[in-house]
C-alpha cells in the first residue's frame, strides 16, 4: 500500500508575481502557475482531477496530459519507487475549457518494479492512455552516448531575443499556444533556417525552469515529461524545410514514451538533442536525448507524430 497519495509541489518561493492574476490564461506563464496544474486534486482512491491553463480556446499541451498523468500514477505508488519509463498514446484533443480525471489501474506491485495505467477522460471520453513502470533503486552496469559539441546556455542569446527572432520568421506562430510565455526557459543552439536547425543536422535547444523547484525527484520528473513534448516533433519536419507553423500542414502528437535513466533537476540546464530516422504515411518518427551540461544522459524520449498535407485556409 503506498505511503502517500500525494507528492510536494509545494511553490518556489520565486515562483509567482506578486500580481498575478487568479484565473489562469493561456499556457502557464511561470514555474508557481504550473505546479498548480500538477497538484492533481485526489476525488477517490485512484481517481484524480487535473485543470488546465488554457481555458479560453486551443487544445490542451499534449506535454501538460502526460505531466498530470504521471502525477497521477506517482500518487499510488510507494515512496521508494521512481519512474523510470512511460508510454502514452494521445487520442483526443484534450479540451482546455473542462477538468481532466485521471483513472489510475494499479496494474501490479511487484518486488522491483510497479506497474500502473492511467486513463485521461473528458466527456466521458478517453483523450490519452499511458503506462508507467516504477523501479527501486538499484546499481547496476553503466555506459551511455555522448553528447554533441553545441554552444552552452550562456554563450546563446536570451529566450526572449530567439522568440522575436521566431515570430519574424513565422508570424503564424503569434497565434500558436506553443509561443505564449511558458514556465520553461528555451535556448535554441541554433535557429538557421528554421528554428531549431537545418536539414541534415539533430536539432538541440537547451531547456530549464524558469524559477526553483522543490528538491523531490517526482517533481523534477514531472516538469520534465511536460517539457519533452514541446519541440520533438520538429525534428521530423527539418529535412522538408518545413514548421510545425506552416499552415499546410496538420501536425500532432500521437504517442509519447519517455525513460529516465538517473536522478537530474529540471530547474538546471539540459540538452534536448533530437533527430528523425523516418517519416512515412503521413507520420514522422523522433528520438531525443536530455543530457545535463556535464555530459550526463539523464533521459531518453521517443515520439511519432501526425504530419498531414492540408489545403490552407
Amino acid at each position: 500500500m503506498a505511503s502517500s497519495l500525494s507528492i510536494p509541489f509545494a511553490r518556489s518561493p520565486r515562483a509567482t508575481a506578486p500580481n498575478e492574476p487568479s484565473r489562469m490564461t493561456g499556457s502557464p506563464s511561470n514555474v508557481g502557475t504550473l505546479l498548480d496544474i500538477l497538484d492533481l486534486e485526489t476525488l477517490e482512491i485512484n481517481l484524480f482531477r487535473g485543470r488546465t491553463a488554457s481555458p479560453d480556446g486551443g487544445r490542451v499541451f499534449g506535454g501538460q496530459v502526460v505531466a498530470q498523468a504521471l502525477v497521477a500514477a506517482r500518487r499510488t505508488v510507494e515512496a521508494d519507487r521512481i519512474a523510470h519509463s512511460l508510454h502514452g498514446y494521445f487520442l483526443l484533443g484534450g479540451d482546455p475549457r473542462v477538468p481532466i480525471i485521471y483513472d489510475v489501474d494499479r496494474i501490479r506491485d511487484g518486488r522491483s518494479f510497479t506497474t500502473r495505467r492511467v486513463v485521461a477522460i473528458q466527456h466521458g471520453q478517453a483523450i490519452f492512455t499511458m503506462a508507467v513502470s516504477f523501479q527501486i533503486e538499484e546499481s547496476g552496469l553503466f555506459h551511455q552516448g555522448t553528447m554533441p559539441e553545441v554552444p552552452l546556455p550562456e554563450d546563446l542569446p536570451s529566450d526572449e531575443v530567439w522568440r522575436e527572432r521566431l515570430l519574424a520568421r513565422f508570424p503564424r506562430a503569434a497565434r500558436a499556444d506553443w509561443m505564449s510565455l511558458r514556465p520553461l526557459e528555451v535556448k535554441p543552439t541554433t535557429l538557421d533556417p528554421a528554428y531549431l536547425g537545418a536539414p541534415g543536422t539533430r536539432p538541440s535547444m537547451w531547456v530549464r525552469a524558469r524559477d526553483p523547484l522543490p528538491d523531490d525527484l517526482p517533481t523534477h520528473q514531472a516538469v520534465l515529461a511536460y517539457a519533452s513534448d514541446l519541440s520533438l516533433l520538429q525534428a521530423a519536419l527539418l529535412p522538408h524545410g518545413k514548421s510545425v507553423f506552416d499552415p499546410d500542414l496538420q501536425v500532432a502528437s500521437l504517442d509519447h514514451a519517455l525513460w529516465f535513466h538517473r536522478r537530474f533537476r529540471a530547474d538546471e540546464w539540459l540538452l534536448y538533442v533530437q533527430e528523425s530516422p523516418a517519416a512515412f504515411a503521413g507520420r514522422g518518427f523522433c528520438r531525443g536525448e536530455l543530457f545535463t551540461r556535464d555530459g550526463l544522459l539523464v533521459a531518453s524520449a521517443a515520439q511519432e507524430g501526425l504530419m498531414r498535407p492540408v489545403t490552407p485556409r
